[in-house]
């Protein structure tokens, strides 16, 4: 990204595109650290949450950052809106991963949730955490087992109504789909249980039917991330089948998240994943791409720049520079 040197500061250029896999710098020119995320609209802005895994961080805590944008491509870093110490006397080298948030309009709060563990992944829990403002400080409340289960990666999806779901991996039974309680502070109610070895739980609601997307189970490592489908969250679901070449791993990447942006002319399913570097964390880097989705079937196409017209709804794949 290039910058103009006016009156001592430096200003950063507005990206145009998203460049799927590249550095992605946000407004100060630093690489984007929310990783394993998750993103809420409030009004005209979209509010991103992930891991914060830059260099140089106390290793006695575990932070959440917070970044916000009105086109989804320009990123301002609002705050590390976490930086907890270990909640539960878990030990060195405890786990806060995945961390998802939700606004809960009748309460006025805003609801984080995670992935708790203890290094040996056995305490398999959900942290919740809570704020006033949509870019912190959180205040780490409880840890549950949701519907009494192991809880390990979650994702999070929230219906046209406005119902909030959490989707969590349970080891041994499968792939839960979970409504919160009116306050957002349990989990109340399962939707659906899919019984399929599947994590990083991405979901949506397009034209009548739902999605859902999940990674197999490989640690670290990329594979091949599966969709299926459904009328109702209650099932029952069709066969899971390969959102992008098998070979591919994903594109060498898991899933996050599915984003649905509504405009006037389109509606966009966004792709959110991520591009794991477990011996550079700092260095991890995300695959956004639009899918081709609609009357029972998703694909994620190969990766390429492509920008958005939110108010359209619009995407545009972008050739690349010879």
């Amino acid at each position: 990204m290039t910058g103009l040197l006016l009156t001592g500061q430096i200003l950063l250029a507005q990206d145009k595109t998203i460049n799927p896999g590249a550095i992605w710098p946000d407004s100060d020119g630093n690489h984007i650290q929310a990783h394993g995320g998750g993103i809420i609209k409030i009004k005209g802005t979209y509010f991103w949450y992930g891991e914060e895994r830059r260099k140089g961080l106390d290793s006695n805590f575990r932070y959440v950052s917070c970044y916000s944008s009105t086109d989804l491509i320009n990123w301002k870093f609002r705050n590390d809106v976490v930086k907890m110490s270990d909640p539960e006397n878990l030990g060195k080298g405890w786990i806060l991963e995945r961390p998802k948030v939700f606004f809960n309009a009748e309460t006025k709060k805003y609801v984080m949730y995670f992935h708790l563990d203890d290094v040996t992944y056995q305490y398999a829990r959900v942290g919740i955490a809570i704020s006033d403002r949509a870019d912190g400080n959180f205040r780490f409340v409880k840890s549950l087992r949701p519907l009494g289960r192991p809880s390990r990666d979650i994702g999070q999806f929230i219906d046209d109504d406005g119902s909030a779901f959490l989707i969590f991996e349970d080891r041994e039974l499968g792939f839960h789909i979970a409504q919160l309680s009116a306050d957002y502070m349990n989990v109340e109610k399962e939707m659906s249980l899919i019984k399929m070895p599947l994590e990083g739980g991405a979901l949506v609601h397009f034209e009548g039917l739902y999605y859902v997307i999940g990674s197999q189970l490989s640690g670290w490592a990329p594979n091949p991330n599966k969709y299926a489908t459904s009328k109702t969250l209650s099932g029952p679901w069709t066969a899971f089948n390969d959102i992008a070449p098998p070979g591919s791993n994903t594109y060498q990447s898991q899933s996050t998240m599915m984003l649905k942006v509504v405009g006037t002319n389109a509606t966009a399913v966004i792709f959110m994943a991520d591009q794991w570097n477990p011996s550079h964390q700092s260095d991890s880097r995300y695959l956004w791409m639009p899918l081709e989705i609609g009357k029972g079937k998703l694909w994620l196409p190969k990766p390429q720049p492509w920008t958005i017209d939110l108010k359209e709804g619009a995407v545009k794949l972008v050739s690349k520079k010879q």
